[in-house]
């Protein structure tokens, strides 16, 4: 594996495309451009690849720019932020890449390519059937100028395709190693559409020339085109538009359910789903780096700057990641722990408002979501669980839930409930452990266990049979409350 230690200033690139929500793997991608650029005090360069306007759209870029921000993620080059390579959408770059693609033709790098797409079919078709590699076969590579003007004269367009050289290709992977392609699986691609309009395998190459990028970091699903980009680089290098050729590293795969590769169609890649959800950035991209790369061998859960402080390139696996929800949010609900109390009730906030509260907003009662606050901070998973988890606070009835109810209400419900009412009349409801105590009594009286004896209490008080700790939510319920739901289940159960 090369040495992934720079030599020379650090430039990278994250370069996403604006079309639908930005997903898990692209994150991860620009997750580790990021802490790439920052750990070697670098620049990273953050470009939008917009030249599909059937695709693109303006929603989808002002999503990207927003989640980015989201995320944490700063870029030194790009929208918003300008730099000396501007513009940095690809749509308002057009011109220089049609004047490469001339210098490409005037050179012998590249040439006019007739073949229609039923002669392109019918040759790969052939070609697989004699167990040959189907890719292009070179028919156009040496026209002549006679053979091009019969070809106009027929009314043929032509798209322009790069020359690729005739011996292997092989570069150092910051990830795989050493890797050599060879002629027959590499062969010339187009580059410029025959409506004049650039493709990807041409823009994206020519942008990293003239952003002067020293390292591109990508999925592992572009590998195979990587000899095709190190051939024009070469050839962009002849026509001094570029200096040098990147160094490359491939990403692996992230997977999804079935060891499948994780597409943007998967629920559980949209980005916006665990934004939703209510992941802190920090705890989603703590996840998200141990996507293909470790902290250490018994460190999981680190902060935003350890991992730019420890992230290596050299440290990335090849093989290929699986996403796991639990372990993501298991992550996320250590980060959780580790805000402190201010910092969590800002985060709660959007979670304790409508749309997403189900209690009047003329019930909230800010003391007592300052009191279960720090309760809460040890029990929820991702922030929008804090809705269900105190509800039962601002809510003139508890959540209706016969589920819970079926499942607490054994044996003979009735007579705890009563007793356990009398127990907690009579408590002292300045101490959550005076409140175990009453419960307990009641329970003993019944012959039942803690566990036993308060599951009915806390379905009567809160609707659901797992919570919050119980005897906290009753002191700060507070007396008339918590008694006047207990004898709204006994009704209930006498009725």
């Amino acid at each position: 594996m090369a040495n992934a230690t720079p030599s020379a200033p650090v430039r990278v690139r994250f370069c996403p495309s604006p079309t639908g929500n930005p997903h898990v793997g692209l994150v991860r991608t620009a997750l580790f451009n990021w802490a790439f650029a920052r750990h070697h005090k670098g620049t990273l360069v953050f470009r939008i690849e917009d030249t599909d306007a059937a695709r693109d759209s303006e929603e989808s870029y002002n999503q990207l720019l927003d989640s980015m921000r989201w995320l944490g993620f700063d870029w030194d080059e790009g929208p918003e932020v300008g730099g000396p390579h501007a513009p940095y959408r690809q749509s308002q770059r057009m011109d220089l890449y049609k004047d490469v693609a001339e210098r490409l033709l005037a050179a012998g790098h590249a040439y006019h390519c007739y073949c229609t797409t039923e002669e392109l079919d019918t040759r790969r078709d052939a070609a697989r059937k004699a167990g040959k590699p189907s890719g292009y076969d070179g028919t156009c590579r040496t026209l002549t100028a006679e053979q091009k003007a019969a070809y106009e004269a027929e009314g043929r367009s032509s798209i322009v395709r790069f020359r690729m050289p005739d011996e292997p290709i092989t570069f150092t992977d910051l990830v795989r190693g050493e890797l050599t392609f060879t002629p027959e699986n590499v062969p010339d691609y187009g580059i410029v559409r025959a409506n004049g309009a650039p493709l990807y395998t041409l823009v994206n190459p020519v942008d990293d020339a003239l952003m002067e990028i020293t390292h591109v970091l990508r999925g592992e699903d572009l590998l195979s085109s990587t000899p095709r980009q190190i051939a024009l680089y070469k050839a962009l290098i002849d026509l001094g538009v570029a200096k040098e050729i990147p160094a490359f590293g491939h990403l692996p795969y992230v997977m999804g359910e079935g060891n499948k590769k994780l597409s943007k169609r998967d629920p559980q890649a949209s980005l916006n789903l665990y934004r939703e959800r209510g992941f802190l950035p920090e705890g989603l991209l703590n996840y998200l780096s141990l996507l293909g790369w470790s902290f250490s061998a018994d460190q999981d859960i680190f902060s935003v700057a350890e991992l730019i402080e420890k992230f290596d390139i050299a440290d990335v696996n090849a093989n290929p990641a699986r996403f796991d929800l639990k372990k993501a949010e298991a992550i996320n609900a250590d980060h959780i722990r580790q805000l402190d109390l201010a910092s969590f009730i800002t985060a709660c906030e959007p979670w304790l408002k409508a749309p997403h509260a189900n209690w009047a907003p003329e019930d909230f009662d800010e003391a007592a979501w300052q009191a279960i606050a720090p309760h809460a901070q040890t029990r929820v998973t991702v922030l929008s669980d804090i809705t269900a988890n105190v509800d039962f606070l601002f809510r003139k009835e508890p959540v209706e839930d016969e589920a819970s109810w079926a499942k607490a209400m054994k044996g003979d419900p009735a007579a705890l409930l009563t007793t356990a009412r009398a127990k907690l009349e009579g408590a002292d409801w300045s101490s959550p452990e005076a409140l175990k105590e009453a419960v307990l009594a009641a329970g003993e009286e019944h012959g039942l266990k803690l566990g036993k004896a308060q599951a009915p209490v806390r379905v009567a008080v809160t609707g659901r049979t797992v919570g919050l700790p119980l005897f906290e939510s009753l002191e700060i319920l507070g007396k008339d409350r918590t008694l006047t739901r207990i004898d709204a289940a006994l009704a209930k159960l006498a009725g």
